[in-house]
């Protein structure tokens, strides 16, 4: 993969988005929870850039602390989704047969089920925390991971190379990790940008609806429920939040996009 197809202007955006929130406390320009330390409801000024909320605290502050909870929640899903579907269609890939019909029809249950659904029945069970949320999410996304990694590793185990290999006495197990797991790890990275996206998104709506992160703590979704809440008094509150939603997961999905179109443009020169 080429150095300009890594750090595109998605993958910038990505790296600024997430270096900014975690390193919110400091360059956050003031502290999230210091209650009625300025006018509440205040527009965005030179003070507050984002305007302040119904408690007069400063809103780009509690966004960069929100952005922190939402993006590690998403790292911690899209890690727990990774690690559990690539085991999960690997395992079907290589071994085929009844097992390999196992699997997907394991995944293919899990995805007709809606996944807002679904984690709400999973958060309602066992509760909504921020240990809980990523896990849940994350063993959400894991079927469409498994079936990505799955199509992979079988197209990998036709190819010439591995049947050459076999021919002459490598082992298949030696074969798997040394040259089909690196060729299908392109692949891992566009449905990790993929996920990663989808988590930010689920987190946002869970939390939205109540059942995510729960105050004092606050992430882009909860405080997306809390300026809905006020929308009447000032439209900022939640317009904010949104915002850095819809930018994150635009900037996700596009750094996906690029690295899925240098793959096939790579493939098609090969």
């Amino acid at each position: 993969m080429k150095f300009k197809d890594r750090f595109s202007f998605s993958g910038t955006l990505i790296i600024l988005i997430l270096g900014v929130c975690l390193a919110c406390p400091w360059v956050a320009p003031y502290d999230p929870y210091a209650i009625g330390g300025d006018i509440p409801f205040a527009g965005p000024s030179k003070a507050h850039w984002f305007g302040t909320d119904d408690l007069g605290r400063d809103l780009l502050s509690r966004i960069l602390y929100g952005g922190r909870i939402s993006i590690l929640i998403a790292i911690s899903a899209t890690l727990i989704a990774l690690i559990i579907g690539t085991l999960w269609g690997v395992t079907a890939g290589v071994r085929r047969g009844w097992i390999d019909e196992f699997l997907m029809r394991t995944a293919d249950a899990m995805m007709a089920i809606p996944q807002i659904l679904f984690a709400l029945i999973a958060l309602s069970a066992v509760g909504a925390s921020v240990y809980s949320v990523p896990v849940v999410v994350g063993v959400l996304l894991s079927p469409t991971t498994a079936r990505m990694a799955r199509s992979a590793v079988v197209a990998e185990l036709n190819a010439d190379y591995v049947v050459a290999a076999t021919a002459s006495g490598v082992k298949r197990s030696r074969l798997i990790m040394s040259e089909v797991m690196p060729n299908i790890a392109p692949q891992l990275l566009v449905q990790l940008s993929i996920n990663a996206a989808a988590a930010v998104m689920l987190e946002a709506t869970l939390s939205f609806i109540g059942l995510g992160i729960q105050p004092p703590d606050a992430s882009w979704g909860t405080l997306m429920l809390q300026g809905y809440a006020k929308i009447w008094n000032t439209y900022w509150f939640v317009a904010f939040p949104a915002l850095a939603v819809t930018i994150t997961i635009l900037a996700f999905n596009a750094y996906g996009e690029r690295i899925r179109v240098s793959l096939d443009s790579r493939r098609s020169s090969s």
